[in-house]
């Protein structure tokens, strides 16, 4: 196998284990005695970490890709083994209520600060292992891979928790983390040269770089403003009971999967289209997606919507991450790579906050505001071309 396709199964498996574990924190977090705003904190904190330090992992990874990304899933699968571990201890009563709040958000925030070395190495990775013709296909593998897991992963944590308990899909994620670590180490071959010495620093301000970041932070806030209010969207809109509303979202959110997978595991990287063609077909698509969902009152006009904004997040990403990986030397790829995480990473601590409280106002709220920041950023993408050369 291709070390392109060695990395596909390594973040596959990476991101499987973590989207495990959505279905299951929530009643979880209930059963351990946590607030709803104490779970939501895990993922705050989670990202806040990744925020503050993929730009780290990344310059390190300048160095050599493998043992980052080893450390990084290690990392991952140990943070993963004692929140289970915490946990288990608290169901039994061994902590108080805040003294478990705390150790658990330890834990999260451990597993932010080491997965936060992940995607920027695999990103990397594939800049190492593809020439600039093929950066955009080879971007747009590793975005499937995460779609495919995110389609996988839900489903096999619920059907764990429901055989084994809420704790079982945790103590599987952490097997999982630790199984992938061995995948690495002994299968997965090194991209960078040895002893390469990476550059001092690569600002995050310089006009190639800071409208490219800009566009990846707009483009992660408007689609996790979306992914945090669309259950109580589907519920409200089509006046849903808490089982049909998880049956119908369940179905939406699997389609809207498939349709990201479909277009970066086998459009993109058939086609090879350049960042330029992504960002003007997949901002667009975006648009036309919030907007059908504002004013769509049916379930398959709402799924439409939902599927329209996944393609156009579905072109547009991997056309951001490599025109970041293009506008910049070979030397700089990791620096690069971390920079990008850490906005998307604001995006995912930003997005919740904004999206869950646009959506207290009007439930319309968060997808006007999606829609109206693609517009925006499709007015801006002239000048955007004319600043870097795609």
């Amino acid at each position: 196998m291709s070390p392109l396709g060695l990395l596909f199964l390594t973040l596959f498996n990476s991101i499987l284990g973590l989207s495990i574990l959505f279905p299951i924190l929530g009643p979880l977090g209930r059963e351990l005695g946590l607030s709803e705003v104490q779970v939501g904190l895990f993922s705050t904190g989670y990202a806040l970490m990744q925020f503050l330090l993929s730009p780290l992992w990344g310059r390190l990874s300048e160095r050599g890709r493998k043992p980052i990304l080893l450390l990084g899933i290690l990392g991952f699968g140990i943070s993963f083994l004692l929140f289970g571990l915490v946990a288990l201890l608290g169901q039994k009563g061994f902590f108080s209520p805040g003294l478990l709040f705390l150790l658990l958000l330890l834990t999260r925030l451990l597993g932010g600060a080491f997965s936060s070395a992940t995607l920027p190495t695999a990103q990397a990775y594939v800049a190492d292992v593809t020439g600039r013709e093929n950066r955009t296909a080879g971007m747009a593998l590793l975005g499937a891979a995460f779609g495919l897991a995110v389609i996988l992963g839900p489903a096999l944590g619920a059907g764990l928790a429901a055989f084994f308990g809420l704790l079982a899909p945790v103590f599987f994620s952490a097997g999982i983390a630790l199984l992938n670590a061995l995948f690495v180490a002994l299968v997965l071959p090194e991209s960078r040269p040895q002893g390469s010495i990476p550059p001092d620093r690569l600002s995050p301000w310089e006009g190639h770089i800071f409208p490219l970041l800009l566009l990846g932070f707009t483009l992660n806030l408007s689609s996790v403003a979306l992914e945090q209010t669309i259950a109580f969207y589907f519920q409200d809109r089509l006046g849903l009971s808490g089982v049909e509303t998880a049956r119908s979202v369940g179905l939406a959110l699997v389609l809207y999967g498939l349709v990201a997978v479909f277009i970066q595991g086998f459009l993109v990287r058939r086609f090879s289209w350049p960042p330029r063609t992504l960002l003007l077909t997949g901002v667009p698509l975006g648009v036309l997606g919030f907007l059908l969902l504002v004013a769509a009152h049916t379930f398959p006009l709402l799924a439409l919507g939902l599927a329209l904004q996944g393609a156009g997040a579905a072109l547009a990403g991997p056309g951001v991450t490599a025109a970041l990986s293009l506008a910049v030397g070979e030397g700089e790829q990791g620096l690069v790579a971390g920079l990008n995480s850490s906005a998307q990473a604001l995006g995912r601590m930003l997005g919740p906050i904004l999206g869950t409280g646009l959506y207290r106002l009007a439930p319309e709220a968060p997808y006007l505001l999606g829609a109206g920041l693609l517009l925006m950023v499709l007015l801006l993408l002239p000048l955007l071309f004319r600043r870097v050369r795609l």
